[in-house]
């Protein structure tokens, strides 16, 4: 059996008293993508640069593609955007990547620059120069340079945190495009809406310990089917769309008026509400 791309075992990081990360376990396969949702100082990017080699775990272990975290196998298999990044104003786009290639020892040349560009739809700036562009753009570059060298695995901390609609839109199309291609991501965001769209799965850490995990349909199912009588409102619980009709009819056949029927579900967010507490960071 084929080792995961990403595999994070009993993990447990402190910073003098403050646990940061608590046994937590997680995989990521070939062509997955994983949202992984927190507040902040869950832990989230704490994980995040132990998986890149930033950061020495205080306990457990972290692989990549079968490496430990921070070998130079790993490093090689693997592409990183930080939430916090700053690229040389004076570069232009195109130098930037030149110099990344060259950092990452990537051989694919000018042709590898230009399909990034065209991926994150930069193909026309190539030659502006970073001060001269918007956050977003500068963001989508971001994500280009964290695909040089074909990685494996991507990880991305808050990568359509600075992006309007349109950019999150490009950044959706290249993650589905990317698991066209069989590329692990892990994808490390607040925003909730863009995790359920894109993710086949879904991480929740809160106090540095994974309390929830599952596809956003597991996690976000069915909560109940809502029917108003003439004697009030009756709630069935676990009930789901399918059970509709036959909750309607049982209802009519006992001599009750009814007068709308609503199939209630939780959402995403009502999932990591009660997960993590109510925290929101």
């Amino acid at each position: 059996m084929a080792a995961p791309v990403l595999a994070v075992r009993e993990l447990s990081k402190r910073y003098g008293k403050q646990e940061a990360l608590a046994g937590v376990d997680l995989r990521v396969e070939a062509g997955q993508l994983v949202g992984l949702l927190g507040p902040n100082g869950a832990g989230k990017s704490t994980l995040t640069k132990i998986a890149c080699g930033l950061v020495r775990p205080s306990g457990g272990r972290v692989e990549v593609l079968g490496q430990p975290a921070g070998s130079p196998q790993a490093r090689a298999a693997l592409g990183y955007l930080a939430e916090l990044f700053r690229f040389p104003g004076w570069a232009t786009a195109d130098e930037l990547l030149r110099f990344h290639q060259r950092l990452a020892g990537s051989t694919g040349g000018e042709a590898e620059r230009r399909e990034l560009l065209d991926l994150v739809e930069l193909a026309a700036a190539s030659d502006k120069r970073i001060e001269a562009m918007s956050k977003g753009m500068q963001q989508r570059l971001g994500v280009a340079q964290a695909l040089i060298g074909s990685p494996r695995l991507l990880l991305l901390d808050e990568p359509t945190s600075a992006l309007d609609p349109v950019g999150r839109r490009i950044v959706r199309e290249l993650l589905e495009e990317l698991r066209r291609r069989d590329v692990a991501v892990l994808l490390n965001s607040h925003l909730l809406s863009e995790v359920e769209l894109v993710c086949d799965h879904v991480a929740i850490i809160a106090g540095g310990r994974l309390v929830k995990a599952g596809t956003p349909q597991e996690l976000a199912g069915p909560a109940a089917v809502e029917v108003e009588t003439g004697s009030g409102v009756r709630t069935f619980e676990g009930a789901t769309r399918e059970d509709a009709p036959r909750i309607v009819a049982d209802l009519v056949a006992a001599g009750e008026s009814v007068y709308r029927v609503e199939v209630r579900h939780s959402s995403l967010e009502d999932v990591y509400l009660e997960a993590v507490g109510g925290v929101t960071g």
